[in-house]
């Protein structure tokens, strides 16, 4: 079995060298696999349109043929959520969304991106098979929010014992759990 594509999206402010993110770009281009790994336009103060054209764009570019898989984190969820909520939306085989913030998130800089579409039928338009995973404990979200989420798409939710925000604060730096998902999605998701 040949090692899919894999496009990691990150969310505001970017992921950084120690978060999972970089890990994974990393391990997966140690083993052979396409990773493309963007930093979308002013992850500082992102726009939602421009953010959309640039995964589009990334999308479109991705290979034909090979298992074509996409990684989000945070605010990268609810730019795939819009994605697939758009008729033009452009189909992968699998997607992972981590630990997206809570829909009425009060940070401004999200504002355009809030509240994403709760679109079941787009998402699996998007994707033949879309997963969900949260931390418990996650600032941005609460476990209550998330599981609201997953329900709303019909998608599957793992839940991580103390994991917060899956992220470098919560000590996500390696997560072997999601290169093992990446290679096989019937891997249960765990913690670090």
């Amino acid at each position: 079995m040949s090692l899919p594509h894999v496009l990691l999206i990150h969310g505001w402010t970017g992921s950084g060298p120690e978060h999972w993110q970089s890990w994974l770009a990393g391990e997966l281009a140690r083993h052979g696999a396409q990773v493309d790994y963007p930093t979308f336009s002013s992850p500082d103060a992102p726009e939602l349109g421009v953010w959309l054209d640039e995964l589009s764009n990334h999308l479109e570019a991705a290979p034909r043929g090979v298992e074509r898989v996409v990684v989000a984190h945070s605010l990268g969820c609810h730019l795939w959520l819009h994605h697939a909520g758009r008729e033009v939306a452009r189909q992968v085989d699998r997607v992972l969304l981590v630990a997206p913030p809570a829909l009425d998130h009060p940070e401004p800089a999200l504002k355009s991106f809030l509240p994403p579409p709760l679109d079941p039928d787009g998402l699996r338009r998007a994707a033949r098979e879309t997963r969900l995973v949260v931390g418990d404990g996650d600032p941005y979200c609460s476990l209550a929010d998330a599981k609201s989420l997953a329900e709303a798409l019909r998608i599957t939710v793992d839940v991580l014992p103390g994991a917060g925000h899956i992220n470098t604060d919560a000590g996500y730096g390696a997560w072997p759990a999601v290169l093992k998902w990446v290679r096989s999605s019937r891997t249960p998701l765990t913690p670090r």
